[in-house]
């Protein structure tokens, strides 16, 4: 989880999701496009048969009014289930979570299942699970055998994350969702981290910061 040291604090997001549902594709694109000052470079960690994708997020960070230096870390897990060990290692200590589910109707066992393992591994490795920060993409909208996104709304209806649907493949939602995630980060870690009282900090100016908004 975020901690301060040294007067810089550093979040670790993820995005988590079942094999091909386009978790690569979301960072590629996030990276795409995010202008060159933001980001550092796109680095994979290869596994057998899979890979997990990272980059620094303000490499140099962007300082609250107090002088606090923030910087992100963002991670895709490998899907495929054979690489649960490296998602549990992964999903440690992380501030936020996306998960990346397929639309494709005939992915919808394996987004269900795939949401029962990051569940469970939250749990493994010290996540309390009911509170931490999570954003729900359901990928693939554009599929012409894709659940409909009324169909998809209705289903989650009850559940308290954000919702957004996405073309990653072309970028559609893919800042949408990552804007989406900061604001839940925040809003978890505001109180904790004293991120408004102490460091002059609030929602819009933490997004901002970190998309490197005016």
């Amino acid at each position: 989880m975020a901690e301060q040291e040294n007067n810089s604090l550093t979040f670790k997001l993820v995005y988590y999701g079942p094999a091909q549902s386009g978790k690569t594709t979301n960072l590629l694109r996030l990276h795409d496009q995010l202008s060159p000052e933001l980001k550092g470079e796109l680095m994979t960690m290869e596994t057998k048969d899979d890979r997990t994708l990272f980059f620094d997020l303000l490499p140099l960070g962007f300082r609250a009014p107090s002088g606090l230096l923030i910087k992100f870390r963002v991670f895709t897990v490998p899907g495929q289930v054979a690489h649960d060990g490296t998602r549990k290692a992964v999903l440690s200590r992380a501030d936020g979570i996306v998960f990346v589910a397929d639309s494709d109707r005939a992915q919808e066992t394996n987004n269900g299942e795939s949401f029962q393992s990051m569940s469970d591994n939250c749990h493994r490795v010290g996540l309390d699970f009911a509170n931490l920060p999570l954003v729900v993409q359901f990928n693939k909208c554009d599929l012409p055998n894709a659940v409909p996104e009324a169909e998809i709304r209705e289903r989650w209806s009850a559940a308290p994350w954000p919702l957004v649907f996405a073309v990653a493949l072309n970028g559609q939602g893919v800042e949408a969702t990552f804007e989406a995630l900061l604001r839940a980060v925040f809003r978890h870690q505001a109180e904790r981290l004293a991120l408004a009282t102490t460091h002059g900090l609030d929602e819009e100016a933490f997004v901002a910061g970190a998309l490197g908004r005016p």
